[in-house]
């Protein structure tokens, strides 16, 4: 009876509403924020990826000089850009610090990690101002080497990123001090927190990019095929 009932349906027509049919069940819930932020990470490492293959290509011609290598370059003493890292790492360590004291509604905590992060975080840009500020002094301004105008480029560009998610930290922390709610907080730190981590990383591949000697930039050309 089964096989007969199987070649009697008509699956071209029309089903009526009392058919046995499970029904399709509706998209899964999702974060729009996580989802906007994947999306922008996305965006900006294509940028950076793409600005690194133009730089490695210019890195090539006869006029590019290195910033690193010589005794006499100013990147040859990397320490400040060492020290801008550790404050940018610090930065992202105070807003992990952030996320597990907003899980256990510590506010006394979440007081502190986020004047902390915010506080780092300026202090990250401030010192990379000063980077700028002693290129110039040296000499190396923005249009007398290839090299320097990659470097002001690369770390603007950056720097930028990072105001950025300084205004997105601070809305959050505005929220926060309006509404006290621990939750909602936790849902932003953890977007932010994986944002400074994206921004630390970017900027150790930057920080290990621009510090090449001129040797180190002819080898990864010729892998590259340049």
């Amino acid at each position: 009876m089964s096989l007969l009932k199987a070649l009697a349906e008509k699956p071209w027509l029309p089903q009526t509403a009392g058919a046995d049919f499970a029904p399709v069940p509706g998209p899964l819930p999702s974060n729009p924020g996580r989802t906007a932020l994947k999306f922008f990470i996305a965006v900006a490492s294509v940028i950076f990826f793409l600005l690194t293959i133009t730089f490695l290509s210019r890195t090539q011609y006869p006029d590019f000089q290195a910033l690193a290598g010589e005794p006499w370059q100013p990147f040859s003493n990397t320490s400040q850009l060492w020290l801008n890292s550790a404050i940018l790492l610090l930065a992202s360590i105070t807003l992990r610090w952030g996320v597990m004291a907003s899980r256990q509604q510590n506010l006394g905590q979440i007081t502190v990690a986020l004047f902390a992060a915010s506080l780092f975080s300026a202090l990250f840009l401030f010192a990379q101002f000063a980077v700028w500020q002693q290129l110039y002094s040296l000499g190396y301004f923005v249009n007398s080497n290839p090299a320097n105008s990659y470097f002001y480029l690369f770390t603007g560009i950056h720097g930028l990123h990072l105001l950025g998610g300084l205004l997105a930290l601070a809305r959050c922390i505005v929220q926060f001090a309006i509404g006290r709610d621990c939750a909602q907080l936790n849902k932003g730190l953890l977007l932010c927190r994986s944002y400074w981590d994206f921004l630390l990383l970017v900027w150790l591949f930057l920080f290990f990019l621009l510090t090449l000697s001129s040797a180190s930039y002819r080898a990864i050309a010729v892998l590259c095929g340049f």
